[in-house]
């Protein structure tokens, strides 16, 4: 449990052996990410109450050091609407400071939720994430690509929407409505049909006119195109003098290396730890659910301790280059899968075009449409909703249904840090639950062979003298009261039974909970005059009781197999002690 600095600084596997087939699409997503997060970045900036130009910083190094160490392929770090958020919301106490200062403090948040990030791959945390259902990662990237298209849509229609929920942003729509601004609305919606066509149906219609690798090209250049006229029609007919918002300025300059902690006192640290770790679990399922998601949907391999990792080194390079707290966002990946990224490479690439668009070109953007970005993260964001998941689950997993919806409900209704402990909640809940009532049945022989299967599923043989019982679960304090009624209640149900033969081979262990239910139990059945036997005992459980009352206050035998206990109680009649 130690971190080797040659696991840091060894050449990722991505880039070792880089297909270079792949190169073109990976330019391609890193020109068109690297133009289209440069206003988004400023937005969260601002949104954290850091100067616009803060954003950018935070875009640039924690995106490399995530390239060479983090786990995922195509999840595109940088900052997002929740940790800015969150970022003002810990950092509100300081914001009289001078924007410096306030700076500094950002970048001492940052480093500190990277370095929690960075101790917990350390110590292999990332089996966590085993706790986190499909069901609830689903449900909070739905909810959050939700809120996230609503919340564009105050760039599409000049609306001033705002607030944290879905109904804060249905509350600030009836309020501003009157503000619809029409040439805003046209041109995000031109732009959003457009690229929905793009998205859905564009590859359809050029099957019949282009070969399959030219489609692909058009499609994923389109995006690029349609920024490009955007510009270019915005700079010409001056859409900035008909009302419609533009970037209209963005700064130049690189970040330059600071040092985060050598104004905070240990009071503020204290202060701020709080916050830092809660940002650093935000982080890590927020990041975690994005590039887990996309993993399964390209089949690659994915680790969640080395996505700890890569956030936490990320984040602490970072505050060394006037970063906020940065994470995997959803727009910005979504936005990176659909202009075709297929490895890291494409956010190094996005990082130097933001480089050199920062410091030679930035000015260029300036008649950039709101409207147009807006529109592209809408038609980006809505893959992300995964009503695939949600029809599975209804039909196989009710349990995972409930996390789901749980989830989606609580980040549209309260927000996404609600949303997500209500969704984990919920899951633990239903495990719980099942913990508790585990599948538990009354079998028989199928005919006359060895094989025996639940009475309600199969065509079986049930001796009347006879009751096997298999239990699907290992016992423990959380079910044991559930498997005693089960027994209890199916020996009521069949009053001549002499025998109880309790099959154990899908019980891995037995605590000492678990271990007085079957002493009382022996006890209960011994007043009955009827015998407790087990089969099929696994070694390990074995090796637990043996030394215990279990065994030695049973009534029956410990045979090898169930055919063996039908064997031998079909001509023997058992009494007293067995063994």
């Amino acid at each position: 449990m130690h971190f080797d600095l040659r696991h840091a600084t060894r050449p990722p596997v991505w880039l070792t052996h880089y297909p270079r087939d792949k190169l073109s699409q990976d330019l391609l997503a890193g020109l068109i990410v690297g133009i289209l997060v440069i206003p988004q970045s400023l937005g969260y900036a601002m949104l954290s109450g850091l100067p616009p130009v803060y954003g950018l910083y935070s875009a640039m190094v924690p995106v490399l050091v995530y390239a060479w160490v983090g786990s995922s392929n195509v999840n595109a770090v940088g900052p997002v609407a929740i940790t800015a958020i969150m970022t003002a919301q810990a950092l509100q106490p300081y914001s009289e400071l001078p924007p410096a200062h306030y700076a500094i403090m950002a970048s001492f948040l940052a480093l500190m939720t990277g370095t929690i990030l960075w101790l917990a791959s350390v110590f292999r945390l990332g089996w966590i994430t085993q706790f986190i259902s499909r069901g609830v990662t689903a449900g909070f990237i739905s909810g959050a690509a939700i809120l996230i298209l609503v919340g564009q849509i105050k760039y599409v229609t000049g609306i001033a929407m705002g607030g944290n929920s879905l109904p804060e942003y249905i509350e600030t729509w009836l309020l501003h409505r009157h503000e619809l601004h029409v040439p805003t609305l046209m041109v995000g919606v031109v732009a959003f049909l457009l690229l929905l066509i793009n998205r859905y149906w564009l590859k359809q219609w050029l099957t019949p006119w282009l070969p399959t690798k030219k489609i692909d090209v058009v499609t994923r250049v389109l995006p690029l195109l349609v920024l490009a006229v955007g510009i270019a029609a915005s700079g010409f007919w001056h859409f900035a003098d008909d009302g419609i918002l533009t970037i209209a300025n963005v700064p130049t300059g690189l970040p330059h290396f600071v040092m985060p902690f050598y104004s905070i006192s240990p009071v503020e640290l204290l202060a701020l730890l709080p916050a830092a770790g809660l940002m650093a679990l935000i982080a890590f399922v927020s990041s975690n659910s994005v590039a887990s998601s996309y993993a399964r949907r390209r089949g690659e391999l994915y680790y969640a301790n080395q996505e700890l990792r890569g956030l936490g080194l990320a984040n602490m390079a970072g505050a060394f280059f006037q970063s906020f707290t940065t994470v995997g966002g959803f727009s910005r990946t979504a936005i990176n899968v659909d202009a075709g990224a297929q490895s890291p490479l494409a956010s190094v690439l996005s990082v130097v075009v933001m480089a050199i668009v920062f410091v030679f070109f930035s000015q260029l953007l300036a008649p950039l449409p709101y409207a147009i970005l807006g529109a592209t993260i809408m038609s980006a964001i809505i893959s992300m909703v995964d009503l695939d998941t949600l029809r599975q689950a209804l039909r196989y997993d009710k349990l995972d249904a409930a996390a789901f919806l749980v989830a989606l409900v609580g980040v549209l209704l309260f927000g996404l840090n609600v949303g997500l402990v209500a969704g984990l909640f919920t899951s633990f809940a239903g495990l719980i639950w099942q913990s508790s009532h585990p599948h538990i049945a009354i079998v028989g022989q199928i005919c006359d062979t060895g094989h025996f299967r639940n009475k309600h599923s199969h065509q079986v043989t049930q001796l009347d003298t006879q009751l096997h019982i298999r239990v699907d679960e290992s016992l423990f304090y959380g079910n044991a009261q559930s498997v005693l009624d089960f027994i209890e209640g199916a020996v009521a149900a069949h009053p001549a039974t002499k025998d109880v033969v309790l099959m154990l081979s899908a019980v891995n262990h037995i605590d000492l909970t678990a271990q007085d239910m079957l002493i009382n139990l022996t006890k209960s059945l011994a007043s009955q005059q009827i015998n407790l036997h087990f089969s099929e005992v696994k070694g390990p459980v074995m090796d637990i009781i043996e030394q215990t009352e279990v065994i030695h206050s049973l009534t029956g035998h410990v045979f090898l197999s169930t055919a063996e206990a039908v064997q031998y109680l079909s001509t023997t009649q058992v009494y007293g002690n067995g063994g």
